[in-house]
């Protein structure tokens, strides 16, 4: 399964690549992002992310982008009567990212949008740094705990002139027996040329 995600979604950017670049709007944007993990008793994960965005049309824009959630660290309780330990785990990190179109109004400096997008879901757990984390959780995404993704949503977007102020809602719904609802939020600055 992961392998034919991966080939699906290398053969629509390789599709898409000349028609995206014949363009003359892209969208590039940084943000902070906070995904809230149902399946790990609704644990809060945070962290950053990139996106970039070429116009098809006026109201269409094809869209890529990535995140990575930082270390979260959760404690077990073990307690046999008399004595209690408190033990942590090592860091559970994620590493996402989705691809799809985001179709949007086109009217004056506040524009609200809706996409759907495909994608992954890479879960890594280790006890290294930020920097080694995210550089090993990269290196296992083949081999690791990788999901596919559909990440449905909508937001607003604020700009004056080229700037703008980008806020976004949706379900990061991974696949893993079965279909898993995860609140997803990003909040952050657009660059728009």
């Amino acid at each position: 399964m992961k392998k034919i995600t991966l080939l699906l979604v290398a053969a629509l950017c390789l599709t898409a690549v000349p028609a995206l670049f014949a363009q003359d709007h892209v969208e590039v944007g940084v943000f902070a992002d906070y995904v809230r993990l149902h399946h790990a008793d609704d644990a809060n994960f945070w962290g950053v992310g990139g996106r970039v965005g070429f116009n098809v049309t006026p109201h269409v824009q094809l869209e890529a982008d990535m995140a990575y959630d930082f270390e979260r660290q959760f404690t077990n309780t073990f307690n046999n009567g008399g004595t209690t330990t408190f033990t942590q785990s090592n860091g559970l990190r994620l590493l996402h990212g989705s691809f799809g179109p985001k179709i949007h109004t086109n009217l004056g400096p506040v524009r609200a949008f809706v996409f759907a997008k495909g994608g992954f879901l890479n879960f890594g757990v280790s006890g290294q740094n930020v920097g080694n984390g995210f550089t090993t959780q990269v290196g296992n995404f083949i081999t690791g705990d990788t999901n596919g993704v559909f990440y449905p949503g909508g937001g607003l977007e604020f700009f004056a002139g080229p700037i703008g102020l980008r806020v976004e809602a949706g379900d990061l719904m991974y696949f893993d027996r079965g279909a898993n609802h995860n609140l997803s939020l990003t909040f952050g600055p657009t660059f728009r040329f």
